[in-house]
């Protein structure tokens, strides 16, 4: 993975990986342990009790709770940015019994040709060597789509791995432009989707989604 030189930090995309300085007198003792370590948090979609800044997240694992914690950020405290991490670099720390799985979903990003990356729990036990997965976590992905990509032939084998699958598979098809929507409501919706970037959220007709349309 690259870093981005600090001018090029912005925008960043919802699940980029972001490294910031250490923070010794951040509001929770775990942030400052975590900027040390040189651990990333997550770019995430501001609220409206946000300060003007970066917004981001940091989900912790079941051993602290599984608490989500948010911290907002200026762009000179940003060390790099890094985008999800891509499939393959995350095989080594998935369960036994989900290799399989995996195997399948990189037969599929081969034939689709996709980009398929991980977020959620796998890839937090990656980053960090914490230990971030359970006997109920989801398989998280992200299927970067282009504007060809036939949506409705992907959903149908990714139903087709998930009933074969030990996990749930969760997830979202992102555009090029970093807007995403969550495939299975894809799956069982014929009309509108809803569609998340970090500027908002909002609706659009799924036959629509690939052309850049979306009401955010």
């Amino acid at each position: 993975m690259h870093s981005r030189s600090p001018r090029k930090f912005l925008p960043l995309r919802r699940h980029d990986l972001v490294v910031i300085e250490p923070r010794p007198e951040a509001p929770e003792p775990i942030i400052s342990m975590w900027c040390e370590n040189g651990w990333p948090l997550v770019a995430r979609r501001p609220t409206s009790g946000d300060a003007d800044g970066v917004a981001l997240g940091l989900p912790l694992p079941p051993s602290h709770g599984k608490k989500r914690l948010s911290l907002v950020v200026q762009i000179d405290e940003i060390r790099s940015v890094q985008p999800p991490l891509a499939l393959d670099s995350v095989t080594y720390m998935a369960p036994q019994d989900w290799l399989p799985t995996v195997e399948r979903i990189a037969e599929l990003a081969i034939e689709h040709e996709l980009d398929v990356r991980v977020f959620g729990s796998l890839a937090w036990s990656v980053v960090t060597g914490l230990d971030y997965l359970t006997s109920t976590s989801d398989l998280d992905l992200l299927l970067y789509v282009a504007a060809d990509t036939d949506l409705d032939r992907v959903i149908g084998r990714l139903a087709q791995i998930q009933a074969m699958a030990p996990m749930r598979l969760d997830g979202e098809f992102v555009r090029g432009d970093g807007v995403g929507a969550n495939w299975q409501e894809f799956r069982s919706s014929a009309g509108d989707v809803l569609v998340k970037s970090l500027d908002g959220a909002g609706f659009v007709d799924r036959r629509r989604f690939l052309t850049g349309s979306t009401a955010i």
